[in-house]
């Protein structure tokens, strides 16, 4: 296959969203901060730059890490660091429930990603590059643990489907 015929990864979906409800949020509260400060008269520069700087750090926490997922691979770039994984070649994998449920991939190479699992149960083919990945593990043996862990998620996952296309029939 040429590389011209190659498909492109599956990203998430939603992201662009977030980022921009993220960045949106972060200039609220820049102009918000600015604008009490101006009307209480004590807006210095240097406050101003700690405002600004405040403001970036709030963008920073809520934007949300992007997912994006090919043949084999899966990856998670937050504002700090990319992770990416062989899905193909895992070793381990385990969800930790919780206030903060998230998922944990680890490979033979020693890389570790750690995911929300509502990215896949929103992203049917993310969730697809990641399940056929998986699939090739186990057949390769290197999926040792959690690969219930996994089927228990693509259960919940194809439920969740179903229901949302029963809604949108109208059958449910």
């Amino acid at each position: 296959m040429r590389r011209s015929e190659q498909l492109s990864p599956a990203g998430d979906r939603h992201w662009r969203g977030s980022a921009r409800f993220a960045v949106s949020c972060a200039l609220v509260f820049c102009a918000m901060t600015l604008l009490v400060d101006w009307d209480a008269e004590s807006l210095t520069p240097l406050r101003a730059l700690l405002w600004v700087a405040l403001s970036t750090a709030v963008c920073a926490v809520l934007l949300p890490p992007q997912v994006s997922a090919g043949p084999g691979w899966l990856t998670v770039r937050t504002p700090w660091r990319r992770c990416m994984v062989r899905t193909d070649a895992l070793t381990t994998v385990w969800q930790h429930d919780g206030a903060s449920s998230h998922l944990v991939l680890r490979d033979t190479y020693g890389r570790r990603l750690e995911l929300d699992p509502r990215v896949l149960t929103a992203n049917p083919l993310i969730w697809h590059e990641l399940d056929t990945g998986v699939r090739r593990s186990v057949d390769r043996g290197t999926l040792r643990q959690g690969a219930e862990v996994l089927e228990r998620l693509g259960h919940r996952i194809d439920d969740e489907t179903a229901q949302a296309v029963l809604r949108a029939s109208g059958l449910s």
